[in-house]
């Protein structure tokens, strides 16, 4: 598993502090880089404006062009930017108004303000980089969201977000900053698990949550924004499937993709994977027919973290890799397979005791 957290020597700051770790200078340095001096083993120690820091990583393990959070007195940092890596994600708040009972990310009730040094982290990250943007729900903090996403845009044209939420707080004149931000810069991931409002609003703990979301995805709509809906497949949802299909086939052809996800083990979804999960190596029928219905009416869907061996042959083409490199594994049996170049794998949390029961190499 990658270490998103990296064992660092305290610095004598009272502020947090971002740093770029650099193995040579380049022409376009910044306050921020910190210009490698000595390797030893694990320990690895760099030039920042003076000081000595020292950061301990695995031996050969490349930290060129990578993006350090430091935090006051912390002996660790947060690696919010892998240069190899197309999986960066900034968790921007773990605070959150709904209670999902597959939460990956269980909500906290405090909140602590770092979309100021999340801006000037982006704004060192490679060339035409997609950063992802999750909470918590990012939109309970709005206006500091957005401060952030124009003040990156105008830095850093080239970079682009993936920003996940619950979309229950746009209001109708957010569009224009929407429009502002442009659709090509930003992808919405949003979350709907039924077309049945009484199911969604079970399913995420929040009573309303489907009559909330309904004018937020108007709102997205009305700017063109780019939006990716999510529907997680779990035991509880998994009759409405092909509702869902229909739903967005007659309510919301704007959307630019329809992700059908496989459970993630952890969090909530991990205390209540027994009721939850649904086993779709044994039963795909309802997934099978859903695609169907999107791809007749011309929408693009797509299988998310779905073992390959999961999905009967004809879909497997619907399965791409999606699951990040820091949490992906393979088990035993994917040695043998031929598929696993293009295999997303699984969770690192994965069991397979409680999981798939049909699998094995293709």
């Amino acid at each position: 598993m990658i270490d998103l957290r990296l064992k660092v020597d305290p610095l004598p700051i009272v502020e947090p502090l971002v740093v770029r770790l650099l193995d040579q200078p380049v022409d376009n340095r910044t306050e921020h880089d910190a210009i490698i001096l000595d390797i030893d083993g694990d320990r690895r120690e760099y030039e920042y404006h003076g000081f000595s820091f020292t950061v301990h990583a695995r031996p050969h393990e490349s930290l060129d062009g990578d993006v350090l959070l430091v935090l006051p007195g912390q002996a660790s940092a947060h690696r919010l930017i892998r240069a190899n890596s197309n999986h960066n994600t900034f968790l921007v708040t773990e605070q959150c108004d709904q209670l999902c009972v597959m939460c990956s990310q269980p909500p906290k009730k405090y909140h602590f303000d770092l979309f100021d040094q999340l801006a000037v982290a982006a704004s060192l990250a490679p060339r035409d980089a997609m950063i992802g943007i999750s909470g918590g729900e990012p939109l309970l903090h709005k206006e500091r969201l957005f401060q952030m996403l124009f003040a990156v845009s105008a830095s850093r044209p080239d970079l682009r977000f993936h920003i996940l939420t619950n979309a229950q707080h746009f209001e109708p004149q957010d569009a224009e900053r929407l429009v502002a931000l442009g659709s090509d810069r930003i992808l919405w991931g949003v979350p709907l698990y039924s077309a049945n409002p009484k199911t969604h609003d079970r399913i995420v703990g929040k009573e309303g949550a489907f009559a909330s979301l309904e004018p937020g995805l108007a709102t997205l709509m009305r700017a063109g924004a780019s939006v990716e809906l999510r529907t997680v497949v779990l035991q509880q949802n998994w009759e409405d499937l092909i509702g869902v299909a229909e739903f967005i086939a007659t309510r919301l052809g704007f959307i630019s993709v329809w992700a059908i996800m496989q459970l993630e083990r952890i969090g909530y979804g991990r205390m209540n994977w027994a009721s939850s999960f649904k086993d779709t190596s044994a039963d795909f029928e309802q997934a099978a027919r859903a695609i169907d219905i999107a791809a007749a009416r011309g929408l693009k869907a797509w299988l998310y973290n779905f073992p390959l061996c999961s999905v009967p042959q004809d879909y497997r083409g619907y399965a791409p890799s999606t699951i990040s490199d820091w949490k992906r594994k393979y088990l035993d049996f994917c040695d043998g397979c031929g598929a696993r170049e293009t295999c997303g794998g699984f969770f690192q949390w994965y069991d397979h005791k409680e999981g798939f029961n049909g699998l094995g190499p293709i």
